[in-house]
């Protein structure tokens, strides 16, 4: 059965602290959560909604340690960012979900998934998972515990926003704790074996010039879902989706949409 929207009752905003909404939507279709990479903050999809469709609420979450949350400590268990992160969400259930994950945040977003779906029985539109191995290619690189030196060089290496911010003294001591404590939690952090099902869709997708993510290690994802899977390859590095964000997220909203 299908639900109006006036059926289903207010609309309930999310909370400030964890989730910065670029451009709120009065009576959204649906809600996409974008979870951000290691060290990322939630101003990285600021531009998303421009691309979105109109009736589609972009929430990004604001990890603790970055942004206006820099002064709180960055949380090192995956275990217990995703329950948090989950537990935040509930009033986002009076609409569809949809999730985006960008890295580490891949990870984080399909733990949130299986907590959903495990706690309220919400199955989400769809999983979105970005340049990140699936649970089980993950292996720690033990770069948590390595010197700053060799953390920065890896951070570099895939690119993206912080490598021009991470040559700056000043910016790399400001950015840095945050980065280390994230790299921790995906050392740290062991999939569930067995691992769960979730019954949302999978899409994967990677840069074809990521130098740490191959094409079998996103293709995996189609281990942990029982519902379709589809994987895309565009051009870039880790971070392809910076130069290819208007037709990423173009196509984003026309998943989401079609049936």
């Amino acid at each position: 059965m299908t639900v109006s929207r006036a059926a289903r009752g207010p609309h309930r905003a999310l909370d400030q602290e964890w989730f910065r909404r670029p451009r709120p939507v009065t009576d959204p279709r649906m809600r996409l959560v974008c979870f951000p990479h290691a060290g990322g903050a939630a101003s990285f999809f600021r531009d998303w909604p421009q691309w979105l469709p109109a009736d589609i609420e972009l929430a990004a979450v604001c990890y603790p340690g970055r942004e206006d949350r820099i002064a709180l400590p960055s949380v090192e268990s995956m275990d217990e960012l995703a329950g948090r992160i989950a537990e935040e969400l509930v009033p986002a259930l009076d609409r569809p979900l949809a999730f985006f994950g960008h890295s580490m945040g891949a990870s984080v977003a399909h733990e949130v998934a299986m907590r959903i779906e495990r706690r309220h029985g919400r199955v989400l539109r769809r999983l979105l998972v970005s340049s990140r191995s699936a649970p089980s290619r993950l292996r720690p690189t033990g770069l948590s515990r390595a010197s700053d030196e060799v953390l920065v060089r890896d951070v570099m290496e895939l690119g993206g926003t912080f490598s021009a911010a991470l040559d700056h003294p000043d910016l790399r001591e400001l950015l840095l704790p945050a980065i280390r404590s994230d790299y921790r939690l995906i050392d740290d952090y062991r999939p569930a074996d067995p691992l769960p099902r979730i019954g949302a869709a999978v899409t994967a997708l990677l840069g074809d010039r990521d130098p740490h993510v191959h094409e079998a290690d996103m293709r995996a994802w189609s281990e942990v879902t029982d519902g379709d899977f589809g994987l895309q390859v565009l051009s870039g590095d880790h971070f392809y989706l910076l130069e290819q964000a208007p037709y990423l997220v173009a196509e984003v909203g026309r998943l989401l949409t079609s049936r």
